[in-house]
This record gives structure tokens, C-alpha cells and sequence, in this order.
């Protein structure tokens, strides 16, 4: 799959009903960096009239995943890869639309390389940060993935 904003949002429609149903969109795609939106809606929030927490961590897992995949994919090798540990902290009520970006496609390149190298797994602790229409930081989530090359 060509990793594009539509193509990604499509195969989220066939494969992650959850998130795509929830309002999660992918908004742009580089080597580095991806960037996801999410509205707050009523089939997304909790009973405080605020997005859920769980719809907040789809979204902010998916810049990293897709920074993950993109990178394995431009790396021409067979390579696993799971989320280990994640923690999340909040800081404000996510309402409005809300923006998570993660910007460390470099940092997975360099384990993948690593791993090629020494044959051993890695892991890459990648953050997503959600961000609400007037630039304040709502959330911020830190993923652990573990990658491994398999041949």
C-alpha cells in the first residue's frame, strides 16, 4: 500500500472500522512526521461532554504506528512490530478537533538499521502529543513499540 492520507483513511474504513467510524483521519504523511485528526463528537465522547480517553489513544497511536509501517515498508525487509507499554498523560479536556502528530521517523530508521545490523529486536519509544484548535496541549501519550527484522 502507497502510504497516502486517503489510501490510509480508506484501509482504516475495511480494517479499523473503530477508529475510522470514531472521526479519526489522517491529515499528512512524511519520512518523519504524520499527523492524524480527530473531532470530538457524540459517538466519541464520555459523559463530561469531552472526548473519551480510549478515542484520544486511537488517534494518538496512529501517527506513530504509521510512522512505524512506513518505515519497514522503505526498508525492504520483513519486520515485526508491537506496541509493548503505553502511558498517556491529560492536561486539559479534549473538545473541538484535536491534531496528534508524532515526528520521529528518524529515530525508527536508525533501530531498523540497528536491528538489520545485530539481528536483535529494538525498541523505540515514539510520543504523540494532541493538540486542540488553539495550539494548547490536551494530551500526550508515549508509545513503546518493539521492532525486530525476521529474516
Amino acid at each position: 500500500m502507497k502510504f497516502t492520507p486517503s489510501k490510509v483513511n480508506l484501509f482504516n474504513l475495511i480494517k479499523l472500522p473503530l477508529a475510522y467510524f470514531g472521526g479519526v483521519r489522517v491529515q499528512s504523511i512524511t519520512n518523519n512526521e504524520v499527523t492524524v485528526s480527530i473531532n470530538h463528537k457524540w459517538i466519541n465522547q464520555n459523559p463530561f461532554k469531552s472526548m473519551f480517553w480510549a478515542a484520544q489513544g486511537m488517534a494518538a497511536e496512529m501517527p506513530t504506528g504509521l510512522l512505524v509501517m512506513k518505515a519497514i515498508k522503505d526498508s525492504g525487509r520483513n519486520v515485526s512490530m508491537l506496541v509493548t507499554y503505553q502511558e498517556a498523560e491529560f492536561y486539559k479536556k479534549a473538545t473541538g478537533k484535536i491534531i496528534f502528530s508524532c515526528n520521529d521517523g528518524n529515530g525508527i530508521r536508525e533501530a531498523i538499521k540497528i536491528s538489520i545490523k545485530t539481528g536483535e529486536g529494538q525498541k523505540v519509544i515514539l510520543t504523540s502529543k494532541g493538540i486542540n484548535e488553539e495550539g494548547i496541549i490536551v494530551s500526550k501519550f508515549n508509545f513503546h513499540w518493539s521492532i525486530r527484522v525476521k529474516d
